[in-house]
């Protein structure tokens, strides 16, 4: 199946409680219809170094920020196709590569440097691979998601992730999805994807319901309630 590998996009986060995701869906419904998934669990495993370098740096908001992750869009197995994703942040603009493999193939690349593909993609991930020394499994996440994309054929997307779970041990996408919540109960994280402006109809309803944007991270919300806690014991 052909999937895409390269992404270019502004990426909004807000922050709702139930019944404002009630007011944003019944809003969208004209425009938006929810993706043939339906609502999924996504799971992914994120690398960093011993001293956390990566998400450190992204906490302090930095004009450039990087990471990379492994993602599932179901429990997988050993030969189950997963990716493994390179996603950048420059002047609020997300750049995302990504590599479809099997798990197993993917966890060994990542984790013992071995080169086991020839692309551009490859190579840039195996540039991040071997500039940050020591990269390994440091946390997983899983979340629920319902996304949606525009009934026009635009590049608007919009997603709900709910039930956040992370852990910091049993670091695999083979394994089911458990962990601690870092989402308060009753929240929604809404994210508005686009390679342009928001649609005005979209930019009207955050504004009559006073919905605003919010900076929210999941691997360093995870990391400053799990991780960092533990460290500084």
């Amino acid at each position: 199946m052909a999937y895409q590998s390269v992404f270019k996009r502004y990426e909004l986060k807000y922050l709702l409680t139930t019944e404002q995701k009630e007011i944003i869906l019944q809003a969208m419904a004209p425009y938006m219809e929810l993706d043939q998934y339906g609502r999924t669990t996504i799971r992914n495993i994120y690398f960093d170094t011993d001293s956390y370098r990566l998400i450190r740096r992204s906490i302090e908001k930095p004009a450039y920020k990087e990471k990379l992750r492994i993602r599932s869009y179901k429990r997988a197995t050993s030969d189950s196709q997963v990716f493994v994703e390179l996603k950048k942040k420059y002047d609020s603009v997300v750049y995302k590569r990504r590599i479809s493999l099997p798990e197993h193939t993917a966890m060994e690349w990542v984790t013992t440097h071995t080169r086991i593909k020839d692309s551009q993609i490859a190579h840039e991930i195996d540039y991040f691979i071997n500039y940050y020394e020591g990269l390994h499994p440091t946390v997983y996440l899983s979340y629920e998601r319902e996304a949606y994309y525009e009934k026009s054929g635009g590049d608007f997307r919009v997603t709900f992730d709910d039930n956040i779970l992370c852990r910091t041990e049993d670091l695999s996408l083979t394994s089911h999805a458990y962990g601690t919540p870092i989402l308060e109960e009753g929240k929604v994280l809404m994210e508005l994807k686009c390679a342009g402006g928001l649609p005005l109809w979209m930019v009207h309803t955050l504004s009559e319901n006073g919905i605003y944007k919010t900076s929210f991270s999941k691997y360093g919300t995870a990391y400053t309630q799990l991780i960092y806690p533990t460290l500084k014991r």
